[in-house]
């Protein structure tokens, strides 16, 4: 089930902080009231796909942090792994002079709670408990509201990479709505009109559109 306009999953869990310390009871509580959440899982430290997407929330970092928006990322890696990943260069396959919060979610949990785990565990003939599937996450992106409430959420399969430019653009959206208590029409972008929540609104909107095409 979506988790759009339901509260988020609270957890505490040990997460690396600023690149190079070990916080153990790291939670999103800490924002609500303050900051909105960009809150990214991925599958595995040390991978091929993933360090380009961590690395392009970095270099968007500062795009976020304007908008009031806390990048934070998660996968089911252990905290030790991601200071490893974090002191290994880029040019060897790390994430080094990443500095936003990651979370170890080793339990899996997070990553259950948030519908992303690639998989489920059930028991076999023999009553064994077993898991089905790949016991990482997917690539799954929720933006949290400063009350804590899921606004967006994505989730990709394994190997397929996100769009950073796309996830400021949710923000964007979000902002606005928030801020003229209008709605974002299809491909919409920071700076365009956007349209009242009503039929003569809607016409109004699409005449323009039409104007302008």
């Amino acid at each position: 089930m979506s988790l759009v306009g339901n509260k988020a999953p609270v957890f505490e869990a040990p997460a690396v902080v600023g690149g190079k310390t070990i916080v153990q009871e790291f939670s999103l509580a800490q924002f609500v009231d303050h900051k909105e959440v960009l809150l990214f899982f991925y599958p595995k430290d040390f991978t091929f796909v993933c360090p380009t997407e961590l690395i392009a929330f970095q270099e968007q970092l500062e795009a976020f942090d304007t908008r009031g928006v806390v990048v934070v990322g998660c996968s089911t890696d252990t905290e030790e792994t991601h200071l490893a990943w974090l002191d290994t260069p880029r040019n060897r396959g790390g994430i080094q002079g990443v500095t936003y919060p990651i979370v170890a979610d080793v339990s899996k949990t997070i990553a259950a709670n948030y519908g992303v785990l690639g998989g489920a565990w059930a028991y076999d003939d023999q009553d064994h408990i077993v898991f089905h599937g790949t016991p990482v996450a997917y690539r799954g992106t929720f933006f949290i509201d400063k009350r804590g409430v899921v606004r967006h959420e994505t989730i990709n399969d394994f190997s397929l990479g996100r769009n950073v430019n796309e996830m400021l653009r949710v923000v964007d959206m979000w902002h606005h709505v928030e801020k003229f208590g209008e709605v974002c029409p299809a491909n919409w972008q920071k700076g365009q009109a956007a349209m009242k929540a009503t039929p003569k609104g809607v016409a109004d909107y699409l005449t323009m559109y039409e104007a302008h095409a």
